[in-house]
């Protein structure tokens, strides 16, 4: 009796504030609604309603969403009163949206920041006719470029993904503002970002992630290492108000590329401030093949009696293909499941426990060059009397897990945090055989793989104070340790069987050793390495006037293994009125070698104008590079950076940026070319034709600009907005090659025209995206389109006319370079609001099946099979694709 008397006196000495947070077309669940100047906040349930409870008095009430403009409303209340207060909100810009990258301070808008930040918003991610997000970023972003690669080994389930025209490796990755884990895949085919490690952000599951905030500026100092071309911070979801399920399905136009997408989100209150919210999604993407006719030989090289061996063994109806393909040239096969989470418990007034992480796990399967009967040395016909086309398959684990405590000590804000991550990629090779073990051999092998791990401490410590216009004092650590392992497969995919065959010429020779598409790795490959790196930095940011802040940063980073590297920061903004303002900035930068530069080594088969070779690269341990190459230890690439730009806002209505960059990089690391000839003594114990290596032998310039503009009215009942974006960009290769001693005069073979090309122009020279949207009532209408730059591909040895030949296509001999020309890519969606929970969407991807330009040289395609390019690419090769979503918000 006494606790009911108590509750209920209680009770009747608050007031109870509701209401309801809507826009112009319904209820808004997940909007924000707090008092000013306390800690009281809750969010809006399905229904867009919200109650809490306060103490008799005067407050000012304020609603917010991602992407809308604040509303606040004063109100009085007095014990036991229940005060209703409703709002409707407008969408704002992204301009104007609280950004928490790029300053240690409180979040501020881009008006208000010394540097270019993209926001890539809810309605954007929610709205986007893509389910991985590589390519959500490719089709929104200007800057971005990912797609997916083929023929690449690994690289065919792990798409490379760039910003700027730079490399995989030199954009940093944060979720909720911390440190992303690489993949342990090192990229080391013929395709963007060779020889680079980058993020596989497809482990991240799209239906976690609340908005995507993209710094365009260097930011090593603020970062750390790989922040050069920018930094991508992953926002994930905090909502507890539903669960959203997301269904899709898809096909290509050309009756192949299948995909289903099935995910789901949702959130629970812990205690009055604190939630978990978890997402479970799941992909499965059928393989694409854009292969031509194979016009080669198969059973023989005398063209007569192979056509009467085709048709005797009826070989093009025996293989897996459609009419005369013998491969599979496009998007590989892949199988994705994810578990995430994201939470926060309040411990105290003055301190959160905060916790992210999750698990992704992918099977791919994709395919190699066709090995044909005809070539013995790699083909055991008592197994494979036609050939086979061999498979790889991959298991790629990701794990990751970041806790950290956030609060307030002495008026200092502190946040200490520990986040660990795991990349696991295990190969299967499937559908060969090990031609040195004969008729003994498997026809599955286990070829091993890569781990790797990332474990990262942070602390920072944070002030705001209110000299001047107000400044802001920053500082902390961080301690990294790294740990990359490759890991041997078992024994018969890498063993010398010894068995032989017989050529034309009756000369009895070997049979090539190992797994057909790449040997396993072997016990000699195996290694276990770790590398600790420990840093400190500090940020100061002065607002010398409401208009004028200078912020300048400084950080030092020591590696155990190549020593420290200082670098800073100067930057800076100026608020010519109060909707338009300038900034500029200067920094300079680095990038460590990965450990996987360091340390990576392996027997690959690699194709050369149809020809295959067994080639090895080896590390920087190896006495092959040490001493026969005189390649020393790998050093950090050094960057400066220069940046300017304006953004601003015009009739309420209209919003624009537009800035300039300059980044130039000292000694990149690169996958060296192929050394051969003068070196086979040395090289045959290894029982490969050729060497290859990193090595710091280049320095590039990539200068460029990056605009964007947004609108937005009421058209007619309806609420229109359309936005543009484009990213100009050039990189230059700067001054001479750079080899060792020992390989003077031999600059064309470490890094020649084709590497520079890449480097270069194997990126979009530009792309503009442009979105155009228009709601009305129930309906939503979708219009996106993407305008790819020119790609260049260069042949490695038709700088001189000499090395030119014939075209199949015309006669006469030519160059085997080609400029792949400029497209545009459109992708259109048209919803309908069933009801309040149900959504309907039916959409297309590349709805006028546009495709790359053919290759217009005859031996670019590789005897037919190649009729698109793959060496560079603007947006892949799958053609048309239409696709059905039901979203359900429960």
């Amino acid at each position: 009796m006494f606790f009911c008397i108590a509750f209920g006196a209680f009770s009747q000495s608050r007031a109870i504030i509701t209401g309801n947070v809507s826009d112009q077309f319904g209820n808004l669940p997940g909007a924000k609604v707090f008092i000013e100047g306390t800690d009281k906040n809750t969010t809006t349930n399905i229904n867009g309603n919200y109650s809490f409870d306060a103490d008799e008095g005067e407050y000012i009430i304020t609603s917010g969403f991602v992407m809308y403009t604040s509303v606040s409303k004063s109100i009085t209340v007095k014990a036991g009163d229940t005060v209703k207060v409703d709002f409707i909100l407008e969408t704002g810009f992204s301009i104007d949206q609280p950004i928490s990258l790029g300053s240690r301070a409180k979040p501020k808008s881009l008006l208000k920041n010394t540097a270019a930040v993209d926001i890539i918003s809810p309605q954007q991610l929610t709205n986007s006719p893509q389910v991985e997000l590589s390519h959500i970023l490719h089709y929104l972003m200007p800057s971005f470029h990912s797609t997916n690669q083929t023929i690449a080994d690994g690289t065919d389930h792990i798409d490379p993904a760039t910003v700027r025209g730079l490399g995989p490796d030199q954009v940093l990755v944060l979720i909720n503002g911390k440190r992303r884990h690489n993949s342990s895949l090192l990229n080391v085919n013929g395709t963007v970002g060779k020889g680079s490690v980058g993020t596989d952000f497809n482990a991240i599951p799209i239906a976690s992630v609340e908005r995507i905030e993209i710094l365009r500026d260097g930011a090593t100092s603020q970062y750390g290492s790989d922040a050069i071309a920018g930094v991508i911070n992953i926002i994930l979801k905090k909502q507890v108000e539903i669960i959203q399920v997301d269904n899709r399905v898809g096909i290509n136009t050309k009756g192949d590329g299948l995909h289903l997408y099935s995910s789901a989100n949702f959130g629970l209150k812990i205690g009055e401030e604190g939630y978990i919210n978890v997402t479970a999604e799941y992909r499965d993407r059928e393989s694409v093949n854009r292969a031509g006719d194979y016009t080669g030989t198969v059973y023989t090289n005398d063209i007569a009696n192979d056509k009467v061996l085709i048709d005797q063994n009826d070989f093009f109806s025996q293989n897996a293909y459609s009419g005369k393909q013998v491969m599979e040239i496009g998007s590989a096969e892949t199988q994705n499941l994810a578990l995430s989470f994201n939470g926060e418990i309040s411990m105290s007034d003055y301190a959160t426990f905060y916790m992210h992480g999750g698990r992704n796990y992918r099977e791919g399967k994709s395919k190699g060059f066709y090995r044909f009967p005809k070539n013995q040395g790699r083909v055991v016909l008592e197994l494979f009397p036609n050939g086979f086309s061999p498979e790889i398959l991959t298991d790629i684990q990701d794990d990751a897990i970041t806790g950290g405590i956030r609060g307030i000590k002495n008026n200092w804000d502190v946040d200490f945090s520990h986040s660990i991550g795991v990349n696991r990629l295990d190969y299967t090779v499937n559908n060969s055989n090990n031609a040195s073990m004969g008729g003994i051999s498997p026809r599955t092998f286990y070829a091993g793989g890569f781990l790797y791990k990332q474990n990262t401490t942070n602390l920072d410590i944070s002030r705001t104070f209110d000299w001047f216009s107000g400044v802001n004092i920053a500082f902390g650590a961080e301690l990294r340790v790294e740990n990359y392992q490759i890991i041997a497969g078992e024994e018969a995919s890498y063993i010398n069987g010894g068995n032989t065959y017989t050529n034309t010429l009756g000369i009895e020779l070997p049979r090539i050793v190992g797994a057909q598409v790449f040997p396993g790795f072997q016990p000699e490959n195996e290694l276990n390495r770790f590398r600790t790196n420990s840093s400190g930095y500090m940020d100061v940011e002065v607002n010398l006037t409401n208009k004028l802040l200078v912020r300048t940063a400084a950080r030092y980073e020591a590696y155990n293994d190549f020593g420290g590297q200082a670098i800073w920061k100067l930057s800076g903004r100026y608020r010519v009125k109060d909707a338009i303002s300038v900034r500029a900035g200067y920094s300079t930068g680095f990038r460590a070698p990965s450990l996987h530069q360091v340390f990576f080594q392996n027997i690959s088969t690699q194709f050369i104008n149809g020809e295959s070779m067994q080639v090895g690269t080896f590390n920087n341990e190896s006495a092959v590079t040490a001493e026969a190459f005189d390649i020393g230890k790998l050093k950090p690439e050094l960057s400066s950076h220069l940046s300017a730009g304006i953004s601003g806002k015009l009739y309420k209505n209209i919003t624009f940026s537009f800035d300039y960059y300059s980044i130039n990089i000292k000694n990149r690391i690169v996958l060296s070319g192929r050394f051969a000839n003068g070196y086979e003594d040395i090289l045959k114990p290894f029982d490969v034709g050729a060497a290859q290596f990193f090595t710091n032998a280049i320095d590039s310039r990539t200068s460029g600009l990056d605009m964007s503009l947004f609108y937005k009215t009421m058209l007619g009942e309806g609420k229109f907005n359309a936005s543009i974006g484009a990213n100009l960009t050039k990189t230059k290769v700067k001054g001479p090659i750079k080899v060792s001693k020992a390989l003077a005069g031999q600059e064309e073979v470490l890094f020649n025209r084709e590497e520079i090309a890449r480097v270069e122009s194997a990126q979009p020279d530009y792309k503009v995206n442009s979105l155009l949207s228009y709601e009305l009532d129930r309906f939503r209408f979708q219009l996106i389109n993407s305008l790819f730059g020119k790609v260049k591909f260069v042949h490695p040895n038709d700088g001189n006319p000499a090395n030119w030949v014939v075209n199949d296509f015309t006669g006469v001999p030519e160059t085997r370079d080609q400029t792949f020309s400029p497209k545009i890519v459109t992708n259109t969606a048209i919803s309908y609001q069933i009801s309040d929970f149900i959504k309907c969407t039916i959409g297309g991807n590349n709805i006028f099946n546009v495709y790359p330009d053919k290759h217009t040289h005859s031996a670019n395609t590789e005897e037919g099979n190649f009729r698109y390019s793959r060496r560079v690419q603007q947006f892949g090769v799958n053609g048309s694709n239409y696709y059905l979503r039901l979203l359900l918000r429960l």
